[in-house]
This record gives structure tokens, C-alpha cells and sequence, in this order.
């Protein structure tokens, strides 16, 4: 019989940039989306409190459902996502193309001429968020190598490889809408 926290949300998330209070609810539903890669309960606390203006949380019947990671790469017009989580409870709402579109309307992010992110060659899930997403904003998305499993993981992690999605300098919230 389903557990009442497996039912599916319905209804509109609300998105929200982080404070540091979220940060065990959020390091919580990173390890409840494999395969990502866990960080601690501490750098998710850092990210919600030093990172909150790139960084955005979705929330369903008060429960933390999304949360993506981000920042502005230092000398770079570009928006770098670290981390997209989305509960199981919330998919098929489109939440990660709304988050991504959340952050890049904002004015911390109103300089990015491009979003990077690294993607292993075997997510499919985040192959087709980036791709989606770059359809949706009519942007490019090349990939390269970027973080190699030899040279950077000694071996013990998958490539990872670096995605730009170029961004139309439209204006910003006719893009992201």
C-alpha cells in the first residue's frame, strides 16, 4: 500500500531563494535523488546562506520538492548550476525548466549571457532538462569534456562534461518566461 508521502503534489510550486534554515532540508532531498552526487549537510547550509541569490527552492504543501544550485563563474558572463534536484513527488511538473528560468530572471543572474553546467554522459535526465531548456530560451547547447575521470577524479567518477547553453540577449524575463 503507498506510504501517503509517496502521492504525487498537486498544485503550483512555489519557488524562493534558500535561507541557512533549509539547508538539512535540502541536503535531505539530494540524497533522495540518485544518482546525485551528495555533498554535506554543511556545503547545502553554505550554498542556502552565502549562494541564496543563485541558488532557488521549490516548495509543494510545504514540503521542499526542487532545488537548484548555482552561482555566477568569477570573470565569466555566465551562470554555472551546480546541482538540479527535483522530488519524485513533484516530477512532471516541469520544476527544473521553471527553476532555471526562476534564477536567470533574477538580477543576480541579469549578466549571464550563458548557463553552464557538467553533466555525465550517462544522465539522461539532465541531458534532456539542458536540452529542453535550451529550446525553450532559443539558445545553443554545445558540451566538451570538461572534468575528466583520469586527470580530475583519479579514476573513481565519471566524466563530466561542461554544457553551455548560450542565452538570447532578449530581454531577460521575456526569456525566461
Amino acid at each position: 500500500m503507498p506510504n501517503e508521502t509517496d502521492k504525487p503534489r498537486t498544485g503550483t510550486p512555489r519557488l524562493r531563494k534558500p535561507d541557512a534554515t533549509d539547508g538539512a532540508d535540502i541536503w535531505a532531498l539530494v540524497r533522495a535523488c540518485k544518482p546525485l552526487d551528495e555533498n554535506s549537510m554543511y556545503c547545502n547550509l553554505v550554498q542556502a546562506d552565502h549562494f541564496r541569490d543563485t541558488c532557488v527552492l521549490a516548495e509543494l504543501d510545504g514540503e521542499v520538492v526542487g532545488w537548484i544550485s548555482g552561482h555566477m563563474i568569477p570573470n565569466e558572463d555566465a551562470l554555472f548550476v551546480w546541482q538540479v534536484a527535483v522530488s519524485p513527488k513533484a516530477r512532471g511538473l516541469g520544476l527544473g525548466r521553471k527553476m532555471l528560468s526562476e534564477l536567470l530572471a533574477r538580477d543576480a543572474c541579469s549578466g549571464a549571457e550563458a548557463l553552464k553546467t557538467t553533466i555525465t554522459k550517462d544522465n539522461d535526465a539532465s541531458w534532456a532538462l539542458f536540452r529542453s531548456f535550451a529550446r525553450k530560451v532559443g539558445g545553443d547547447l554545445d558540451d566538451a569534456p570538461h572534468f575528466e575521470s583520469d586527470a580530475h577524479f583519479d579514476g573513481q567518477h565519471a566524466t563530466e562534461h561542461m554544457v553551455t547553453i548560450s542565452l538570447p540577449q532578449e530581454p531577460r524575463l521575456a526569456r525566461a518566461a
